[in-house]
């Protein structure tokens, strides 16, 4: 009698060790890792919504371009935040109702890309934005760096996406000037935190943005508060600023 009450002791033990291994394990694939800028506005309300729909989220605020090239996702397909969630990358503001798909069907692929910044996407939804939603597909990215669409979402008939990053081939000169007011300078790291107006070329709102600098020596002129009026391209995976200068009084 006893050994028999031991025994089913033992085997209710072993299935509630196992279960809680499941739990373990189902915790660990929902947890995202997340690298991006601490100035990127954007990239801290899709964290938000990431955690509003079951993720758990660990930040690294240290940005995204060395994560993004060290986990192998093209540039091309880059945004302004690098996650990594059950063994797949995910770029950009992808929803997290295709992440769960994303987890639960487990293709053969290196993850997924929502290439730059569309309005509408989650992170890119606030009321400054005032209800605009521009269509755009969430691309399933296989290993060899060749993607396809892995869910569409039509937005209002823009398609904000052309083919991956947005780039600007013309000259400084044909780029239009953009006024904004500087959040923070690291002058270590080439970057620069800007509150700015509406970026045309970009087809960017009104928003804070985290910029690269293509020329450093121009932050040397600059104080955190300052207006500024600035240039600025999209090019590997990163908003560029080519000029900046203070705002005339």
């Amino acid at each position: 009698m006893q050994r028999r009450q031991w025994l089913h002791a033992a085997a209710l033990l072993g299935i509630t060790t196992a279960a809680g291994f499941h739990r373990t394990a189902l915790a660990q694939a929902t947890t995202v890792q997340v690298w991006k800028d601490p100035n990127c506005g954007c990239c801290h309300l899709w964290i938000d919504h990431l955690q509003a729909n079951g993720f758990k989220v660990e930040v690294h605020d240290v940005g995204n371009t060395a994560a993004r090239k060290r986990l192998g996702m093209p540039d091309k397909l880059g945004s302004c935040h690098t996650a990594t969630v059950g063994g797949y990358v995910v770029e950009g503001h992808v929803p997290a109702a295709d992440i769960h798909r994303l987890l639960k069907e487990r293709p053969t692929a290196l993850g997924l890309s929502v290439p730059g910044m569309p309005v509408g996407s989650p992170g890119m939804d606030g009321p400054e934005y005032k209800g605009r939603k521009d269509a755009y597909d969430v691309l399933l990215v296989k290993k060899d760096g060749s993607s396809q669409s892995f869910q569409r979402y039509p937005g209002q008939g823009r398609m904000a996406q052309r083919s991956g990053i947005q780039r600007v081939s013309e000259g400084a000169s044909a780029l239009p000037w953009v006024n904004a007011e500087v959040r923070r300078i690291d002058k270590a790291a080439r970057k620069i935190a800007l509150q700015h107006g509406e970026i045309p070329n970009l087809d960017m709102p009104p928003m804070s943005m985290v910029f690269q600098v293509k020329q450093p020596e121009q932050l040397d002129a600059l104080q955190v508060g300052q207006k500024v009026r600035f240039q600025a391209v999209q090019d590997k995976g990163a908003y560029w600023v080519v000029q900046i200068e203070a705002a005339a009084l």
